[in-house]
């Protein structure tokens, strides 16, 4: 039974590859900032507040420009068709039901074209600027045409950071299906079945290019080759030139960029390390978040990523000047165990607990959250 975030994470890991569970879950060299994205959650305690009446709640809010019913959606994350058939089409279709975007990721098996015609719901776009801008403009034109109006630019990868369990795997470094990889993936009979049936995965985004190759491997391997290492504020400012829709810089750490990316003509900005997956023992996102949101002062709008795994989390980014929350691991796992249902119960669950523990801090709504700000946590002695 799946009642929480966890739970989710061990059914993946039953019936995932190893292959394919640990690129979702690790982090890069020793992890270190992969655990401190959970742990310095608790630096910060909930202030409870009694005796208002809490009848009657209201999680809905305004983030990017629009008002959701839920304080969160699920962010952009590689490769969801390997965690379960159709996977990109599951997870946007849940997202959907709960009234929340999703934003795809380049590095996906479904294409923008084929999630359009699956699924009507709104779609956000990541964008890896690659060294060949005619792929940037194939993307960006893909994404005109299927209706997306928030295009994040993901600033933190022009090189990957070494992931240790991802080396150790072969993710990425092998090209096809060897007979030691088969074995591991026949081990998971459930999972095979299931990617039997939705066909041979391919890198949508680039499947239609022979010079990526076969299979999804062979293209993932050929695309991240092709991410240009040289990427720099100029090429903001390009698409920001191209870009008529929403522009959303992703992966940000410092006020200093922060500030930077508001000057560049960012609409927005996501607070993220990359789940802890690029640069180690760096801050973590909820610790970076505070000095960022004050920086900005309300003059760019700023969301957060990063080790959520409870609707308390989401609560707590949300007083420290948080406008709304993507989700990463938490709704894969979700995908993981149980495909389209899973990641709608891992919404739900979330969406119920933000809902319950404002209850209990005596608020009645995500609006009178953010109202309170800060002073709805208190920090922990060190």
């Amino acid at each position: 039974m799946i009642v929480n975030v966890e739970d989710a994470r061990q059914a993946a890991r039953k019936r995932l590859p190893k292959i394919f569970f640990d690129y979702v879950d690790g982090g890069s060299f020793n992890e270190d900032t992969l655990r401190a994205n959970r742990a310095d959650f608790q630096r910060w305690t909930l202030v409870q507040r009694v005796l208002n009446d809490i009848s009657v709640r209201d999680l809905s809010t305004d983030f990017l420009g629009t008002r959701h019913p839920l304080p969160f959606m699920p962010g952009p994350v590689g490769f969801l068709g390997l965690y379960a058939g159709h996977g990109e089409i599951a997870a946007a279709r849940a997202a959907h039901a709960a009234g929340v975007p999703l934003c795809l990721s380049t590095f996906s098996i479904a294409s923008l074209g084929e999630l359009r015609a699956a699924t009507a719901g709104p779609l956000h776009f990541q964008l890896y600027v690659m060294s060949d801008r005619a792929i940037g403009d194939e993307l960006l034109a893909q994404a005109e045409a299927a209706g997306v109006d928030t295009l994040y630019l993901t600033v933190d990868t022009a090189i990957t950071g070494v992931r240790e369990r991802d080396v150790r795997n072969g993710f990425r470094a092998l090209t096809r299906i060897t007979p030691g990889l088969a074995l591991r993936l026949a081990a998971r009979p459930a999972w095979c079945l299931d990617m039997l049936r939705a066909g041979l995965p391919e890198v949508g985004a680039v499947k239609h290019r022979p010079g990526f190759g076969k299979g999804v491997l062979e293209q993932a391997g050929n695309l991240s080759r092709r991410i240009d290492t040289g990427l720099s504020w100029k090429d903001v400012d390009w698409l920001r030139g191209r870009w008529k829709g929403r522009l959303v810089l992703k992966g940000i750490l410092s006020p200093e960029d922060a500030l930077t990316a508001r000057a560049a003509g960012a609409d927005a900005i996501v607070v993220s390390n990359h789940g802890g997956r690029q640069l180690d023992a760096t801050s973590s996102t909820i610790a970076a978040l505070p000095g960022i949101a004050e920086a900005v002062g309300g003059s760019l709008e700023v969301l957060f990523d990063g080790g959520v795994r409870r609707g308390a989390d989401i609560v707590k980014a949300l007083a420290l000047g948080a406008s709304g929350v993507l989700l990463g691991r938490a709704y894969v796992y979700g995908l993981g165990a149980a495909g389209e249902a899973g990641v709608a119960r891992i919404l739900s669950h979330l969406a119920e607990e933000v809902s319950l523990t404002l209850a209990l801090m005596g608020l009645t709504s995500v609006d009178e959250l953010k109202a309170r700000g800060r002073t709805a946590l208190t920090a922990r002695a060190a």
